[in-house]
């Protein structure tokens, strides 16, 4: 008899069938010899060879059997050792000896995994010892688990209380919509202060960034409240309410084209030319990128309003260089998108809608205005800022005008001795970047545009 555990978490299973087995084989006095059944059959070797069948496990007198493992190819077997049940055996006439492998059933079973799990399947008295000590810790721990469980379960109430004593207190739970109605209906109350509507701003514009919420804003009349605040004398209230009206436009069509028909570009522009505080018309730009992007309506609106020369005297006026990045960034959006746009259009399986886009953005003449308006000698004064990303904004840019602006490059010197300052100093961080092991890095990319702005140029 041969016992197999088949894995670890069955080892209390297998001890209890080693305990029935050996007390079946203590009990017993002697063991008789089984009448094996030889069956001799012709083999399909080449080797002249007789196949043997064992119906009946080979068992000893006396003692314990050596019991030996089969395997899937044949091998010897030795006198008085006994194995498995329906094992093959066969007696090989060029050298006498029998040899044992295992049968068809066993094959079946006995896969490779087995096997790699049970590479030991006879067990020593000392590992029966072990195996029951390992039995009665688990017992143990089992009971201490159980035990601790209890003693948490017993820390907190039962679900079904707390659902009725949130009935006893009557907690309203509102809707976005419901929170929004009301934190309106607080703030067009003449009784709030400053400091409860900058709190109600702060609210909305957590709310508005689901697309959902900023429409049904809009729905309920909250879109003019918002510009009534960037009309405030408090720059606090601009700075939040144009806050709020840039996240409820961010990646928001239907709340872009009801900001352009409510008169919000205007507005902005407006409060760009007359808010004083920088942290105010920060926000104020990120108002206006979020009207514009992805809106060729609104750009085309943007530029016969005056929108590039606001830019421009928002660009001179800035020493810091945040809001010089902002609008560059804003600027390098849109001639983007436009060229997406166009390089798509190519494609004649497109729909009606695209269509119609590629139509819009072609009324917008981006490029031309900036070539009129001077940014082709504004963008390159970016490059002399010390951080890395605003110089990366600024050559991304500049490559995107090149088209219109090459001319003007080519006689800019502030532009070509910046390229080349410039070039060599994040060549030398690059060789410093080698040595620490860094290859592939931020440097290089604003190397290669570099070299791709100077290539343009020449």
């Amino acid at each position: 008899m041969k016992l197999i555990s088949c894995s670890n978490s069955r080892l209390s299973f297998t001890v209890v069938l080693l305990l029935l087995h050996l007390s079946s084989i203590f009990g017993t006095n002697a063991l008789k010899q089984s009448d094996s059944a030889l069956t001799v059959v012709e083999s399909t070797d080449n080797n002249e060879e007789e196949e043997v069948t064992m119906d009946d496990e080979e068992e000893e007198e006396e003692g314990d059997l050596e019991v030996i493992q089969p395997t899937e190819e044949w091998q010897t077997l030795k006198p008085g050792v006994a194995v498995p049940a329906g094992s093959h055996v066969r007696l090989n006439l060029q050298t006498g000896q029998r040899e044992v492998k295992l049968g068809e059933e066993q094959l079946k079973y006995w896969t490779q995994e087995h096997r790699d799990q049970e590479e030991n399947p006879s067990f020593s008295p000392e590992e029966l010892k072990q195996a029951m000590k390992k039995l009665k810790e688990d017992l143990k721990a089992g009971s201490k688990d159980s035990e601790q469980q209890e003693s948490v379960a017993s820390k907190f109430r039962p679900l079904e209380e707390l659902k009725e004593d949130m009935a006893k207190l009557e907690l309203l739970v509102e809707t976005d919509v419901q929170i929004m109605k009301r934190l309106l209906e607080q703030f067009n109350s003449s009784n709030s202060t400053t400091e409860q509507r900058l709190s109600i701003l702060h609210e909305l514009e957590y709310l508005v960034h689901q697309v959902d919420n900023a429409q049904t804003l809009c729905s309920m009349g909250g879109l003019q409240l918002v510009l009534h605040g960037l009309n405030s004398s408090d720059f606090r209230l601009q700075e939040s309410s144009a806050f709020v009206l840039g996240s409820a436009l961010s990646s928001n069509p239907a709340v872009q084209v009801k900001a352009v028909e409510s008169g919000a570009l205007q507005t902005l522009l407006t409060t760009l030319v007359t808010a004083e505080p920088l942290h105010v018309k920060k926000k104020v730009l990120f108002a206006v990128a979020s009207l514009l992007r992805h809106f060729p309506y609104a750009q085309r609106h943007f530029l016969s309003h005056g929108g590039l020369q606001v830019l421009s005297e928002l660009f001179r006026a800035d020493r810091g260089g945040v809001l010089r990045t902002r609008i560059v960034t804003m600027l390098y959006d849109m001639i983007s998108e436009k060229e997406l746009i166009s390089q798509a259009g190519l494609d004649s399986v497109l729909d009606a809608s695209h269509e119609e886009r590629v139509r819009q953005y072609s009324q917008v003449s981006l490029q031309g205005e900036l070539l009129e308006k001077g940014w082709c000698g504004l963008v390159p004064q970016l490059l002399e800022s010390t951080e890395h990303d605003y110089r990366e904004k600024a050559l991304r840019a500049l490559l995107a005008m090149s088209p219109v602006c090459l001319d003007q490059y080519r006689l800019d010197s502030f532009l070509l001795g910046s390229l080349l300052s410039l070039r060599d100093q994040y060549q030398e961080m690059i060789k410093s970047e080698m040595i620490l092991g860094e290859e592939n890095g931020y440097f290089v990319e604003i190397v290669e545009l570099i070299d791709a702005l100077q290539v343009k140029i020449k």
